[in-house]
């Protein structure tokens, strides 16, 4: 296929750009900040300008496309550019950019005919994760039929999203897929980050005790890519286990008391739930931190 990825210079953007492009899928990478690797297919975009967004929807990808008979169109738009968190920047400077850039992509893809739209919405629509003191959910584990009423800029801005991705499917029938993504962990902080984890639970609860590996969400958005005929559908993102030692039933007891369960947890099943996006989709995240942890306190200890 033929992609236009924006935020392919972030974190997570980075890490699933470099897997579609192995992959063997064209990507032109869009974001403000310049790529730390190789450039590749880059133009810098400034994706709250409109008419910035619909020309990089409509540009050749390098220069050998110029050797095509007819200029090329994009297949598909994964759009991951934004304000990564509160605390960055003022949080209506944050709303504003992370909805009005979101607003451009979706605008220019469905008019310009694209019918394949992924966005990076977030674990935080569900009010948790920034919210002042401790928020619980309603009920574990969290699913998209969860109320999202967000505590914060971020989150506001992520649900708003969601909100314009429904209305540009129901315009123009395009599929417009949201991610609600858990916390995106690259594999390098696994032994940096983890054992720490292991020894208070309690620093996950903002995350639902969740997260998901880098290499699993390029397995997530690849599936998305896949799959047609979804119409708009939101999805939570995450690892099939939590990011903690403490069983799942224990953590239930701990931090979840009074919240209900819905039904019988494996002993490290994840609080985030993905039975959609496995059932719809056929995502099996195969990573987990637990195995590069173990390796790593068994070499400890075997020194």
């Amino acid at each position: 296929m033929r992609i236009l990825f924006t935020g392919g210079c972030g974190k997570a953007g980075r890490h699933v750009v470099a897997g579609l492009r192995a992959a063997g899928h064209r990507v032109l990478n869009v974001d403000l900040a310049e790529p730390q690797e190789a450039r590749g297919d880059f133009v810098k975009v400034d994706l709250t300008e409109s008419g910035q967004v619909f020309n990089a929807m409509s540009m050749r990808a390098n220069f050998d496309e110029l050797d095509l008979p007819e200029h090329p169109t994009f297949d598909a738009v994964v759009h991951f550019a934004a304000v990564a968190r509160i605390n960055l920047v003022p949080d209506n400077e944050l709303f504003r950019v992370n909805t009005l850039s979101t607003y451009n992509v979706l605008e220019a893809a469905t008019k310009l005919g694209i019918n394949k739209v992924i966005i990076a919405s977030s674990e935080t629509a569900y009010g948790v994760c920034f919210a002042q003191g401790e928020l619980k959910p309603d009920y574990v584990p969290v699913d998209e039929d969860h109320p999202t009423v967000p505590h914060d800029s971020y989150a506001m801005s992520k649900v708003c999203n969601e909100a314009c991705a429904k209305s540009f499917q129901a315009r123009s029938g395009a599929d417009i897929y949201a991610l609600r993504l858990n916390n995106v962990i690259e594999p390098l902080e696994y032994a940096k980050d983890f054992p720490v984890f292991v020894e208070d639970a309690g620093l996950r609860r903002r995350n639902i005790f969740g997260y998901i590996d880098v290499r699993d969400l390029t397995q997530m958005v690849e599936k998305c890519l896949a799959t047609d005929g979804l119409g708009y559908q939101v999805f939570n993102v995450a690892n099939a286990d939590t990011s903690v030692a403490m069983p799942s039933d224990e953590i239930a007891r701990q931090f979840y008391d009074g919240v209900p369960v819905t039904h019988a947890m494996d002993e490290h099943e994840t609080f985030y739930s993905i039975a959609k996006a496995k059932r719809l989709l056929g995502f099996e995240p195969v990573h987990s931190w637990r195995e590069k942890v173990n390796a790593v306190q068994a070499e400890a200890k075997g020194q």
